[in-house]
């Protein structure tokens, strides 16, 4: 669960809204599974009677939800709300989104759109081949950057002091192949620079190989494209037709947004 960011100077954190914070980002990162009070007043630090008094709260106003005796807690629909609202309203995924399609479909293949935040980076929208769609959504999933493709384009585009700040370990394992080395990790991320181009195998799904650029066209340089293949199709020929038609669709993304005025944002 991610730390509420760091106040600015001489501006006093409230403490009740840092706790609801915590409380809601917490219920999402179990998805489905749900928790007890005791189990939240473990994560919080908190008595209980001040948890399950925030828990009455939010669960009536939508955010959580409880079943019948309120011994259990999971993210409520309000929250889906929330983030439906921050994708309909983003309008560099306007422009992005259809060319999604139009790439995957050249490809045959999954194409992802994702955003680093923190340590993580968040799927933002996702193209799937019609009969090859996954059985859980990944739209909204958020994952460790240093375990993805997406995360790793992004990551290695970071000036020198923000990588660092990322390359503390020891760094989550995800699968057998994820790298959890700091070292190991910048030296990847070196070869990605070089490359123009980040690539992983099965290092956050089994089965799974990634390609992914990042799009340089913001300044906040946070956003990725990726492709996934099956990392038993992905020979150097797969990877030399991905690799192109990906840059490819970065470059007119690119373009597209650099072409809309500044208001747009």
């Amino acid at each position: 669960m991610g730390s509420p960011s760091t106040p600015e100077p001489g501006v006093r954190e409230v403490k009740s809204a840092a706790r609801t914070i915590q409380v809601l980002e917490f219920l999402a990162a179990r998805g489905s599974s749900t928790v007890t009070v005791r189990e939240l007043c473990t994560v919080l630090e908190a008595p209980r009677s001040s948890v399950y008094a925030l828990l009455k709260t939010l669960s009536d106003a939508g955010w959580v939800r409880t079943d019948a005796r309120r011994t259990t807690y999971g993210i409520g629909i309000r929250a889906l709300l929330a983030g439906t609202t921050y994708l309909d309203a983003d309008p560099r995924l306007q422009v992005i989104r259809p060319h999604l399609g139009l790439l995957g479909r050249q490809l045959d293949a999954t194409v992802n759109l994702g955003r680093l935040d923190g340590t993580d980076v968040v799927y933002l929208a996702t193209w799937e081949p019609p009969g090859k769609e996954r059985p859980t959504p990944r739209v909204g999933r958020r994952l460790p950057a240093h375990a993805t493709a997406l995360g790793q384009a992004v990551l290695a585009m970071l000036p020198e002091g923000q990588l660092q700040q990322a390359l503390v370990g020891p760094l989550a394992r995800l699968t057998p192949r994820t790298m959890t080395s700091p070292a190991e990790l910048g030296t990847e991320l070196e070869a990605a620079r070089h490359r123009g181009y980040a690539r992983e195998v099965e290092q956050n799904s089994p089965g799974i190989a990634c390609i992914a650029v990042a799009l340089d066209c913001f300044d906040d340089g946070r956003d990725a494209l990726s492709v996934s293949v099956p990392s038993g199709e992905f020979t150097a020929a797969r990877e030399r037709d991905v690799v192109e038609a990906l840059l490819a669709t970065a470059d007119v993304t690119e373009q597209v947004l650099a072409g809309l005025p500044a208001s747009a944002f």
